[in-house]
């Protein structure tokens, strides 16, 4: 597709994903990093791969949009905390392309208009394309059920389970103080189910216009699991009648009927007082139901110690292999659907 022509791609942004993805550009066989941007002032000026924990490459991070909307690059790497939207259309009317992380861009129907049609006209001014992306949403949301459900000419349900489990996770702050593990149960969060059907209603309506399914509704509910005992994990303890796992549960419906429906299950330990919710190891679990069923898993076969350092490049990975695909698809927000299939290049 790309003829082995060269990509100059600019990385936004440093955390967790932005680093894998900075390091990823930097290894890249037909990516050329041409610019870093980062948030903070103790980042700023060192060298990108001295930051990536490589060796020195030359190009040294800034904390200037200016400098970097100057700078010739075919694509950004955006995977900022929060998104900016004079930032991105500053960056696309200056003719470059955009892969997010964010989950704001998945559905181009279901955005709000007037940001929809702004974000247009900067790409037609620019000649330019955004895509969103990731693992979920994004792949398990998007990419693969597609060639699952093209083996089916009726389906009834569509359900992806995402299993994630924090035990291993030395994460007092974030365990404890902002996902509300070791509370007594009480209401969820409205914020949080917001948030997460935000996301994944719109990757999933993707999907729906794509195949034809028909969604009138979309919902999001939250549930918590109870610990039946004490749970130990790497942050702390979990203590028996507390939260020791959350479910949040995005369902597309059609007539009453749930056609498409995504749960996030997060928990700390599987002894709960849930037992209907079958709690699997990390990984994801999409089930087909229809003229043509399936039962899909995939799963981490990672070392607990070595969970965090690899669940990055779930979501940074994907985002990189999409540059060569984006920067030669027309301009306007372009989707996983319309897009052509994703395929990582390798030294």
């Amino acid at each position: 597709m790309t003829g082995g022509r060269r990509y100059r791609v600019i990385q936004w942004a440093t955390g967790n994903v932005g680093l894998r993805a900075l390091r990823s550009v930097i290894e890249h066989p037909l990516l050329d990093l041409a610019g870093l941007w980062v948030s903070s002032d103790a980042k700023a000026g060192r060298d990108a791969g001295e930051l990536a924990g490589l060796p020195r490459c030359g190009i040294t991070a800034t904390n200037s949009v200016d400098d970097l909307v100057a700078t010739p690059a075919d694509c950004v790497l955006y995977m900022r905390q929060g998104t900016d939207l004079d930032e991105l259309c500053r960056l696309l009317e200056s003719g470059k392309n955009i892969v997010t992380t964010r989950g704001d861009f998945h559905h181009p129907a279901g955005m709000a208009r007037d940001v929809r049609e702004r974000i247009e006209t900067a790409c037609q001014a620019g000649s330019a394309s955004l895509y969103s992306t990731g693992s979920s949403p994004g792949f398990v949301t998007e990419a693969l059920p597609l060639p699952l459900l093209s083996l089916s000419r009726r389906l009834e349900c569509l359900t992806i389970d995402e299993y994630a489990d924090l035990a291993s996770r030395d994460s007092p702050a974030l365990l404890f103080d902002v996902m509300g593990f070791g509370r007594q149960p009480g209401a969820f969060d409205p914020r949080q189910i917001a948030h997460v059907k935000q996301d994944f209603a719109g990757s999933l309506a993707q999907l729906a216009d794509a195949t034809g399914i028909a969604i009138d509704d979309w919902d999001a509910t939250g549930e918590f699991g109870a610990a039946t005992r004490d749970i130990p994990i790497a942050a702390g303890i979990v203590p028996v009648g507390t939260v020791a796992a959350q479910r949040i549960t995005v369902s597309g419906s059609h007539q009453g009927k749930v056609r498409l429906r995504f749960r996030a299950n997060w928990y700390c330990g599987r002894e709960i007082d849930r037992d209907d919710w079958a709690l699997q190891p990390s990984g994801w679990r999409i089930r087909v139901e229809g003229d043509t069923p399936l039962d899909v898993a995939v799963s981490f076969p990672v070392a607990p110690e070595n969970y965090a350092a690899f669940t990055p490049g779930l979501t940074a990975h994907r985002a990189v292999n999409a540059v060569p695909a984006l920067c030669e698809a027309p301009p306007g927000i372009r989707t996983t659907v319309d897009l052509p299939q994703i395929v990582a290049r390798f030294q």
